[in-house]
């Protein structure tokens, strides 16, 4: 059985889709529709833009949403028994099984974006990468932080888990998790604490936004990021979908089950091949490709 997985934040790059966008008219589509939508000309700064304008919100997000689903839904050999995606990808995921319009899709993961940075600015916060640790001792030592906000966000694999929470709290924990033994604990240069309950704003916002949203039957289950079990429901879908902003990404246990469920070929849409990389850390006997 093969598995669709689509990426989230971090995944951009100067130059993202300009080849499938020359290259393939039903591609070519995705990326001409998201100007409409959005509003404003964001291929162009996907094709030719700077690092630096490529990290901001409202680019970040939909550029790799755009991205992603071009490349899933343009290529002919796109049949998905299962999907997933992380964070952000969640929602490209939901396009390719059909559960939502890409244009709807889109204008959801733009709110989503100016929600997100909202709640950034109204709360400094931050995030960063444990290594060397098992799971339950970074949970321990985040839970063990006082009067300040840090949580477990990203169990993106075996060993490597992403914390989340205001500045002085990253900061207590961090230097908890390298007493205990962590091998680095990395700043990310994020805008704020994602996956977090200093999202709560945001999830508030785009709750009302997904309640609007028409969604659909889907072709096949989508594995989500808060409990990494296959959903085809509608309603289930969406209360997922919505708890997401403020709940753990949890990856490798989405990894896992899919494995458990019959997943044999893990293929990558979307910019970059970072979830490859993680595939093959958490489950060796998969196959793990680009589309």
């Amino acid at each position: 059985m093969k598995a669709y997985i689509f990426p989230g934040q971090g995944a951009q790059f100067s130059g993202m889709g300009k080849d499938l966008y020359e290259s393939n008219p039903k591609a070519k589509f995705y990326f001409d529709k998201a100007n409409e939508v959005l509003g404003f000309n964001i291929t162009q700064t996907m094709f030719a833009g700077t690092a630096d304008e490529l990290k901001q919100t409202k680019i970040t997000q939909p550029a790799i949403f755009i991205h992603s689903v071009a490349v899933a839904l343009s290529s002919d050999s796109f049949q998905p028994d299962m999907v997933a995606g992380h964070s952000l990808g969640e929602f490209s995921a939901l396009v390719a099984n059909r559960s939502l319009g890409y244009e709807d899709a889109l204008a959801l993961v733009y709110k989503r974006a100016m929600a997100m940075q909202k709640a950034c600015e109204m709360t400094p916060s931050t995030m960063a990468a444990v290594l060397g640790l098992d799971d339950n001792v970074v949970e321990e030592v985040c839970a063990s932080v006082q009067g300040e906000v840090v949580v477990a966000a990203n169990y993106n694999c075996p060993g490597q888990l992403v914390i989340s929470g205001s500045i002085k709290g990253v900061e207590l924990a961090s230097e908890k998790l390298k007493a205990a033994g962590a091998k680095r604990v990395l700043p990310l240069q994020v805008g704020g604490a994602f996956h977090s309950p200093l999202m709560e704003p945001a999830r508030k916002e785009l709750a009302a936004a997904i309640e609007a949203t028409a969604f659909h039957k889907p072709v096949c289950p989508v594995y989500q990021n808060v409990n990494a079990m296959p959903a085809s429901d509608v309603d289930t879908i969406k209360k997922n979908l919505v708890a997401q902003l403020t709940a753990p990404v949890r990856w490798t246990q989405s990894v896992q089950q899919m494995v458990k469920d019959g997943a044999k070929t893990f293929i990558e849409c979307g910019p970059g091949k970072v979830l490859q990389g993680l595939v093959k850390k958490i489950a060796p006997e998969a196959e793990a490709m680009s589309l």
